[in-house]
């Protein structure tokens, strides 16, 4: 580590990324979801007109990125409605979806409302296994309709699944499949652990071996692609836990990225719930003021905040002693660095979890599904201790 130069709250500017989390219901039960455990307590979602009168605000602040998502946000009857009034404002939108919910006819009208650009999840290539793992028996064989039903209506097919040790092994197939489909882009995102993943990440971690051959098969697939002429992206997503330098928190805290959830709140990022920290809603202030005023977006804005060790490491301006919630979930405080960093006094605690997971063991029990039941019954839990 080497001394930088004095820590200063940087100039505020406009975000750039809007994300509208419509709503945390959704038919999937992932185990990897990264909604809230507690999703079940929030049942007030906006309706139409706040939805848009937050779009307004967004696209005013100066976002000009948005990404409707959830929960699934295929859910809302309105969709169409706020497509349409983010096309009208000027917003470059992105559907995030699991893809159920979807069929030909509203794939169409998305478009017709002025959609630019749908991303659909996998769990898997395997039938069984995408079905055990999302917890529906139909979800698969629609989900790969639905690409196809995607790339027909003129937009880039693009893919997102989620890795982990229960699907990692068969990474080759998963790409096979993305080709089959005629993907133009896939995001393997090895999983990252908040919410329902973090919970169960004992039974989602790779081992190393695992991560390794994932690399390589990946590798092994753009060289082949490459060969044929395909163009299909690849993009590998390393686990956190298996890095030695952390993340920048979004880009840094407050910094390009914002987050209004279905009931108003608005947040740092998708993950700031998991935070002991209150957040100001739509229904309070407006979007200009949380951003540039609120204690929530300053609170870790800039280097002032961060610890002593971290203010005096050359890469401080750079990943921002990493991310706030990992921090606190592992270490119990937010403030703290991260302990993905080698530099951290928690990351030999990292390192032991991960060491743990490189014995593949017959697990007591499964995965936890992400569902209101199992909501209710971890909350429940929580509260008691």
């Amino acid at each position: 580590m080497s001394a930088d130069h004095a820590s200063v709250v940087p100039s505020v500017t406009p975000p750039l990324w809007l994300l509208a989390e419509l709503t945390y219901r959704c038919p999937l039960q992932c185990s990897y979801c990264s909604n809230p455990i507690d999703f079940h307590r929030y049942h007030q979602e906006l309706d139409t007109q706040a939805w848009c009168d937050v779009l307004r605000q967004g696209r005013g602040l100066g976002a000009a990125q948005l990404g409707f998502s959830g929960g699934e946000p295929l859910i809302r009857k309105d969709l169409e409605v706020l497509v349409e009034e983010a096309r009208s404002l000027g917003f470059y939108t992105n559907l995030i979806t699991s893809g159920v919910g979807l069929d030909v006819k509203r794939v169409n009208a998305l478009s017709a409302a002025g959609l630019d650009h749908i991303q659909i999840s996998l769990q898997a290539a395997d039938p069984d296994l995408a079905s055990a793992l999302a917890g529906s028996k139909k979800a698969h064989a629609n989900k790969l309709a639905m690409a196809r039903a995607v790339k027909d209506a003129g937009y880039p097919m693009v893919l997102n699944v989620v890795i982990h040790r229960q699907n990692i092994d068969q990474i080759g197939d998963i790409i096979a499949l993305c080709d089959q489909l005629g993907a133009d882009e896939v995001e393997l995102a090895n999983c990252q652990y908040y919410g329902w993943a973090f919970l169960n990440r004992r039974q989602l971690m790779p081992t190393r071996d695992q991560l390794k051959r994932a690399e390589d098969e990946t590798r092994r697939w753009r060289e082949r692609l490459q060969a044929r002429g395909r163009d299909m992206t690849l993009h590998f997503v390393v686990p956190d836990y298996y890095e030695k330098q952390p993340k920048p928190c979004m880009g840094g805290w407050g910094s390009i990225f914002m987050t209004v959830a279905p009931d108003g709140a608005v947040l740092p990022c998708h993950s700031a719930r998991e935070l002991p920290m209150s957040f100001p809603t739509v229904n309070d202030l407006t979007l200009h003021d949380i951003w540039y005023q609120s204690d929530a977006f300053n609170r870790f804005r800039g280097t002032a905040w961060m610890p002593q060790r971290c203010q005096q490491c050359d890469q401080h301006s750079v990943d921002f002693a990493g991310c706030r919630c990992q921090a606190y979930l592992l270490t119990g405080d937010m403030t703290d660095t991260d302990p993905v960093c080698e530099f951290s006094p928690h990351h030999a605690a990292l390192e032991s979890m991960v060491e743990d997971a490189q014995v593949i063991r017959v697990l007591e029990s499964g995965a936890i599904p992400r569902n209101v039941h199992m909501a209710r019954q971890q909350t429940s839990t929580k509260d008691s201790e």
